[in-house]
């Protein structure tokens, strides 16, 4: 048996009830995602390994509040949605911190997860991509799979059920979209 098959597989498990096949799903998927998560983390310049494990493990607590599967392509849909809800939250709250609301303590390790100048780009790609989902919800997903999921063409085609030229022309569009909305958008509120 192959591996998106097993992963398949212990998906279907954890849906049935088994409480260990999450666990070995995640063990399964755990060095792509770390993969994913260091990428992530360097496109926004902040340090590639710093954080990179609490990336994952916040995903992967989001992800598991999901109960059902219908795929090994779902899952990683759901896990690039989870790390793109991550990102945000983070860049959230420390743009928060930084004007002074929610004072709270903040580790050094959570302070140099992102750099300063990627929160704002963070904040305004979300926002972008929220009025992108308000138009086209299929161009959205792309986006999360592709951008923040990691996937290649071919797999996020897989688990969003379209053709890999549907992702391919979802994917020029949302980009071009979203470089327009970014360039002409105002500053994050």
């Amino acid at each position: 048996m192959d591996e998106e098959q097993e992963i398949t597989r212990l998906l279907m498990a954890a849906a049935g009830g088994d409480p260990t096949a999450m666990d070995e799903v995640f063990a399964s998927v755990y060095p792509r995602l770390r993969k994913i998560a260091r990428a992530r983390r360097r496109s926004w310049h902040g340090n590639p390994t710093l954080n990179t494990t609490a990336l994952i493990h916040e995903a992967y607590l989001k992800v598991g509040q999901s109960s059902r599967f219908e795929s090994r392509g779902h899952f990683f849909v759901v896990a690039s949605k989870a790390m793109r809800q991550v990102l945000i939250n983070y860049a959230e709250q420390k743009k928060a911190a930084k004007r002074g609301g929610g004072e709270r303590d903040v580790t050094l390790e959570e302070g140099s997860a992102v750099s300063d100048d990627a929160v704002d780009e963070l904040i305004i790609l979300n926002q972008a991509l929220e009025r992108l989902e308000a138009l086209s919800e299929r161009q959205s997903r792309v986006v999360e799979c592709l951008f923040f999921g990691g996937l290649n063409v071919a797999e996020t085609a897989e688990a969003l059920e379209i053709s890999p030229a549907t992702v391919k022309r979802d994917w020029a569009t949302a980009r071009a979209w979203l470089y327009r909305e970014m360039q002409g958008g105002g500053a994050p509120a």
